[in-house]
């Protein structure tokens, strides 16, 4: 299980179930990047507190909003077209591309900012999902349940694989 953000969420990104998900939480508005990194942070055991979700909350929101959101929105205007014209496709393609990428650069920011938040032995998965994304906790509990389940998978390998 890797250490770093990035590696860890496409590790868990790719565990199944996982995408699914994800796609169900974003469809319903949570921001899964947020998520993701409150999963991470679970899995190393850092501890929730509210100034901690307000210091990603005030990172992610903004860059999500003016960056991701567009981006995501464009691509999924160009869904049919795209379909039909090879160009469009291409460029949707692209546009994809581009979108994960600003996702990507969303997760360094966060590591950036929680990388000094102490590992301690706190097991709050799901605590950093339900304060995170508290407009969709109430909506898909078996979206988050997932998260949480695979997560708690995810924090054992990661504490074992640091410790070992």
């Amino acid at each position: 299980m890797p250490a770093d953000l990035w590696s860890f969420t496409l590790d868990f990104y790719a565990r199944p179930g996982i995408e699914q998900a994800c796609l169900r939480l974003q469809d319903q508005g949570a921001d899964v990047c947020m998520l993701l990194c409150g999963v991470w942070l679970g899995a190393r055991g850092v501890a929730c507190h509210p100034a901690r979700v307000e210091a990603i909350s005030a990172l992610a929101r903004p860059w999500q909003a003016d960056v991701v959101t567009p981006l995501r929105a464009l691509r999924i205007q160009w869904r049919s077209n795209a379909k039909a014209d090879a160009g469009l496709a291409t460029l949707r393609n692209q546009l994809k591309k581009l979108e994960l990428d600003a996702e990507q650069a969303l997760l360094q920011r966060l590591q950036a900012l929680v990388l000094q938040w102490p590992e301690e032995q706190a097991n709050e998965t799901g605590l950093w999902l339900k304060t995170l994304a508290p407009e969709v906790a109430g909506l898909d509990r078996d979206a988050l349940q997932v998260l949480c389940d695979a997560a708690s998978d995810a924090g054992k390998q990661l504490r074992k694989r640091c410790s070992g």
